[in-house]
């Protein structure tokens, strides 16, 4: 696989609970032009080379077992739509796993131009929109903010799978690495 090939992909969290329905592999993609103010990722914005992977090296450095599935967060992940395609396809056809993909792009945009009907089959559950801080959800629903829609394309999940008990993991890393994921009400500092 060419390097034009490659997902560039800011973090990997092997396992979390917070990311949706189940024990999930979350992926976070580098690159995002919407920079939306308050966003819990902005390490992810520019359009830089982080950690260069194969959809295939992907999954066989962080999949481990008993995982229900994947969610793919960012950054924004249509801004690699190829590299996206050929995850999501690995992921349900050859894997077996639940998708989940979090997008600042509204659904109408993404019929108009990222979203091909191919990419569209791959995916599960699809939520849309920009992180508006003004209307930070103040639910345990898996979401940023309260404009952002969940679009179920199959019957595998429905909203109340994704209130999730616990809105926020503190990983610490193999590295020592501190690491907070999930949906927060506060910005979290260690200082």
């Amino acid at each position: 696989m060419g390097r034009d090939n490659l997902l560039n992909i800011h973090s990997v969290i092997p396992l979390s609970r917070v990311n949706g329905p189940g024990k999930r592999l979350v992926v976070f993609f580098q690159g995002c032009a919407r920079r939306c103010p308050g966003c819990f990722n902005p390490a992810t914005h520019p359009f830089k080379p982080v950690h260069l992977y194969s959809p295939q090296g992907l999954y066989k450095e962080f999949l481990l077992p008993d995982i229900e599935g994947i969610t793919v967060s960012g950054g924004e992940p249509f801004s690699q739509t190829g590299g996206l395609l050929h995850l999501l396809r690995l992921c349900k056809e050859s894997l077996g796993l639940t998708t989940v993909v979090y997008t600042g792009f509204l659904y109408e945009e993404l019929k108009k131009g990222y979203l091909s009907g191919s990419t569209l089959k791959y995916i599960d559950v699809l939520i849309d929109g920009r992180f508006e801080e003004d209307k930070k959800e103040p639910t345990l629903l898996a979401r940023g903010s309260t404009n952002q829609r969940f679009f179920f394309f199959n019957s595998l999940y429905q909203q109340n799978d994704f209130i999730m008990p616990a809105k926020v993991e503190i990983i610490i890393g193999k590295d020592g690495i501190i690491k907070e994921t999930g949906f927060s009400k506060t910005n979290f500092n260690l200082n």
